[in-house]
């Protein structure tokens, strides 16, 4: 059973990108994706939060930003994996949940 109350879905890495990041380096949305590599497409649907952070683009973001690849791809996880939470809210409630050790 999903235990979690419904809150707030996690912020889209595009969010941050698009209110924090640009304006704090005072740069356009064109002369980021240029200096991130990519199409100005790309960079665009990402803050506008209809495309994820993949793997090769939380590389380049976190490059571009300083802080590594991690951050961008666990933001980028928190948010997907609320939203699949949400959406498959009544289907898990009905899996049942055992108590099991799981060894690496």
């Amino acid at each position: 059973m999903v235990t979690k109350e419904p809150r707030m879905s996690p912020v889209h890495p595009g969010e941050i990108l698009r209110e924090e990041v640009l304006p704090a380096l005072k740069l356009s949305v064109s002369e980021a994706a240029r200096q991130l590599g990519v199409s100005r497409q790309t960079l665009h649907r990402i803050m506008a939060g209809t495309h994820s952070i993949t793997p090769e683009m939380a590389v380049r973001i976190g490059k571009f930003c300083g802080n590594g690849p991690g951050l961008w791809l666990r933001i980028q996880q928190r948010h997907d994996l609320w939203h699949v939470e949400q959406r498959l809210r009544d289907e898990i409630d009905k899996i049942p949940t055992h108590a099991a050790s799981v060894h690496r």
